[in-house]
């Protein structure tokens, strides 16, 4: 049975306003709402983009908490609550669940990794615990761990797993998850570079970094494919390449980061073991924020 779509079009994988005090809230929630008065689809809070690895556990609950009651339901909240360690996730997805978060983006476990077999089991044991649906986070490059298409297909038949984002960046490997997973699973892009590519083999959308600077034109293109004007999405995909470039030329969310910083939304704060980005590289960003309309 086809299970229900959680968003369609752009989810924003949103920076986390850190200063030294810790979560600058007042900048979090300004940020939310310019997201959604933008025309964003989704947001996506504590993911990889949100830093929610180096959050301690009382600020990654309190920013989803947090988020849920200022987006006010205008758009789908999506909890980073994946960990290499399953009942941590476990019971951080059963607190986003309580808190009222409409679904949870799950990664596969980094450092430890997993075997196939292991991915299968940790992933429906976090989905037995959901009372919200389950996205299945893919980003090998990052965890070392890579979903399989065969796993997805077991996965599938969990009733709370119903969608992946996809950033094994091998978009034959896409292709044939796709094929293998027909409407069982929505499929995202998690590469920005890749939106349009995704669209075209039935992808629903994007979780989205570059929707952190551009929230309405990220939105904007996938809208564009769905309506029918594939020429027109393609167009904006070619239009931004070198910005996403630009923000993936270092470690995310560094790049990202010092954007939104030169945007006013938050201060250009890191954890270790991030730092802030390189000069050369920052006016490279910059340069094609600029080329981009943005203003900073």
């Amino acid at each position: 049975m086809k299970k229900e779509t959680i968003f369609t079009g752009a989810a924003t994988a949103l920076v986390t306003p850190l200063n030294e005090n810790g979560v600058d809230y007042e900048k979090f929630g300004k940020l939310i709402d310019w997201q959604i008065e933008s025309g964003i689809d989704a947001l996506v809070i504590c993911g990889t983009t949100g830093e929610g690895s180096t959050l301690t556990d009382e600020e990654h609950r309190e920013c989803i908490r947090y988020a849920v009651e200022r987006t006010a339901k205008r758009v789908p909240v999506i909890a980073g609550t994946g960990s290499n360690d399953t009942a941590y996730a476990i019971d951080l997805t059963k607190f986003s669940c309580e808190v009222g978060a409409d679904a949870m983006l799950v990664v596969t476990p980094y450092y430890n990794k997993a075997t196939q077999k292991g991915l299968i089991t940790m992933f429906n044991a976090i989905a037995d615990a959901s009372t919200k649906p389950i996205i299945l986070y893919n980003v090998p490059s990052r965890t070392g761990c890579s979903i399989e298409p065969a796993t997805y297909v077991e996965l599938a038949k969990h009733p709370m797993i119903a969608a992946i984002k996809e950033a094994n960046g091998n978009i034959s490997k896409i292709v044939e998850t796709a094929a293998l997973v027909g409407d069982q699973l929505d499929i995202y892009s998690g590469n920005d570079d890749q939106i349009v590519p995704v669209l075209s083999v039935g992808g629903k959308g994007v979780i989205s970094v570059l929707s952190n600077l551009l929230p309405y034109e990220t939105s904007q293109m996938c809208k564009k494919f769905f309506e029918g004007d594939v020429a027109g999405s393609a167009k904006m995909q070619f239009d931004y390449l070198n910005l996403c470039n630009a923000l993936f030329c270092e470690v995310n969310p560094i790049p990202v980061k010092a954007a939104m910083a030169h945007m006013g939304f938050c201060e250009n704060y890191l954890r270790l073991p991030l730092t802030p980005m390189e000069e050369a590289h920052e006016a490279v960003l910059v340069s094609e924020m600029k080329k981009a309309g943005i203003k900073i």
